[in-house]
């Protein structure tokens, strides 16, 4: 198993080289990263390094905006750096935080399908396989239905296993959707609680949530044997779901009473068995400390729950959602 950069907000790398040696020193099996340089010695450098310590690299891209150029220039980079697939979202935020009115988020659409257009293209040319995240922006339906309408070679779901509790809708019927379409993963476990304008989110160690993650991973293996798993464990204090507030629900107007009653019934019946974590509230090394913790106990258990092991590198075979899908 892998491990996202997003694994590590207090300690943030200097580069991709130095994230790639520290993740081998903790017993990842690869990498998922942006490229702090596009220049050909130092994405030949991480290729080297990367082969050495047979470890994958998957990297981190900004869909274009007007301009494709730059993308297509990272696009061009990973190639050389032995990425076997990038990841991508639409939304850097959270939409019920973002988007305050229904026609804010329908002309986020129309921008986000544009920017996967201008996308694709490169993406088929350089031969290079793009997850799409879940980013508390679609819901599975939605980004199935997207995922549909520019169904390409090249395109298809980074599939986060915890982002769309927020969104209220059921992390297992998540994972089953996208697993058709699954490149590569943010794989976290969730806990939760109730507080008095919704419920508090927060990802802990794996085996700790209330996740299913030897079914999780099961069905994402079945559906895609070539998706990779990387972790993306986020020690942060809990996010807010305000999900009893009227702002939360003004760009989900299909949304019904019954994704909200089965949701809370979810935090309901999986209470924590400790409280959930605030790492805020601790001193800088404390933090560092657990950050670490956690990443490691997520990959101890990979290893000895899920049957993970740190994976030699394979050679990348055409990507192809149509003849696994």
């Amino acid at each position: 198993m892998g491990v996202c950069v997003y694994s590590f907000g207090y300690r943030r790398p200097k580069s991709a080289y130095e994230f790639l040696e520290y993740c081998h020193e903790l017993g990842a099996g690869g990498v998922q990263i942006g490229l702090d340089s596009l220049e050909p010695d130092y994405t030949q450098k991480i290729r080297r390094r990367a082969e050495q310590l047979e470890m994958y690299l998957e990297v981190i891209a900004d869909l274009p905006s007007e301009d494709p150029s730059g993308f297509e220039r990272t696009v061009r980079a990973a190639k050389e750096a032995g990425a076997v697939y990038l990841r991508a979202a639409c939304l850097s935020g959270r939409r019920y935080e973002t988007f305050s009115t229904l026609e804010e988020w329908k002309r986020f659409v129309i921008e986000s399908k544009g920017r996967i257009a201008r996308a694709l293209p490169i993406l088929e040319k350089c031969r290079m396989p793009l997850g799409l995240e879940n980013h508390k922006d679609w819901t599975a339906e939605e980004q199935v239905a997207l995922l549909k309408e520019y169904s390409r070679e090249y395109l298809g779901a980074c599939i986060d296993t915890g982002n769309n509790i927020a969104l209220l809708d059921d992390p297992m019927d998540v994972v089953e959707r996208l697993a058709p379409y699954a490149v590569t993963t943010h794989l976290k476990d969730m806990a939760a609680e109730e507080y008095a304008e919704g419920f508090l989110l927060a990802e802990v160690p794996l085996g700790q949530g209330m996740l299913d993650m030897k079914r999780v991973c099961q069905v994402i293996a079945r559906a895609r044997p070539k998706a990779k798993f990387t972790l993306e464990m986020i020690t942060r204090d809990p996010l807010q779901i305000p999900c009893l507030s009227e702002r939360y629900w003004a760009t989900f107007p299909d949304r019904s009473g019954e994704c909200l009653a089965r949701t809370l019934s979810l935090v309901r019946a999986h209470k924590p068995s400790q409280p959930l974590p605030r790492p805020d509230a601790l001193g800088p090394t404390v933090r560092l400390r657990l950050e670490e913790d956690n990443v490691r106990q997520c990959l101890v258990y990979a290893r000895e729950q899920l049957g993970f092991q740190p994976s030699a590198i394979i050679e990348r075979a055409d990507f192809s959602l149509k003849a696994e899908g």
